[in-house]
């Protein structure tokens, strides 16, 4: 396992489409490992390959109060429902050092594959769904920025 580099904004990869993923085999399980360790060691609710410069539709989520309790691993996933609304502030590891106030669904159905290739379906509502449309937009080259009123400097 390894750290791997985090694209900041301004990098082009962050606003491409990542790709479906059609092997699970051992580079998918480095590449999700590798993902853990960056967001342990940034400290981050969560992680989307294509913000350490893979393309693939992979990112991963907190499962719990911190990434040390655990994350959610997701690839290929589509969002099939969602209802009600949050607005919360959201940064992001590849916009260090901002802020802004994003609103998202409260709740999230999501459709997804583990490393193994296995269908899953999970209910997510507050932070945890926040987490997850986060993410998923960093799959369609979509920034929290696209889409925050008040944007400005972080105590982070």
């Amino acid at each position: 396992m390894a750290i791997r580099q985090i694209v900041k904004q301004g990098d082009e990869v962050l606003r491409k489409r990542s790709f479906e993923v059609t092997d699970f085999g051992e580079r998918t399980h480095q590449l999700l490992d590798d993902m853990y360790d960056t967001l342990v060691k940034a400290d981050g609710a969560g992680l989307a390959a294509v913000q350490v410069g893979v393309l693939k539709r992979i990112f991963i989520v907190i499962d719990g109060d911190s990434v040390r309790d655990g994350v959610i691993e997701f690839i290929n996933p589509e969002i099939i429902s969602q209802s009600g609304t949050q607005t919360g502030v959201e940064g992001c590891l590849s916009v260090p050092g901002m802020q802004g106030d994003v609103t998202r669904p409260n709740k999230v159905t999501v459709r997804y594959q583990d490393r193994n290739g296995d269908w899953f379906e999970i209910k997510a509502e507050g932070f945890i769904a926040r987490a997850i449309c986060h993410e998923y937009d960093h799959l369609d080259g979509t920034l929290y920025i696209d889409k925050a009123k008040n944007v400005k400097a972080s105590d982070r």
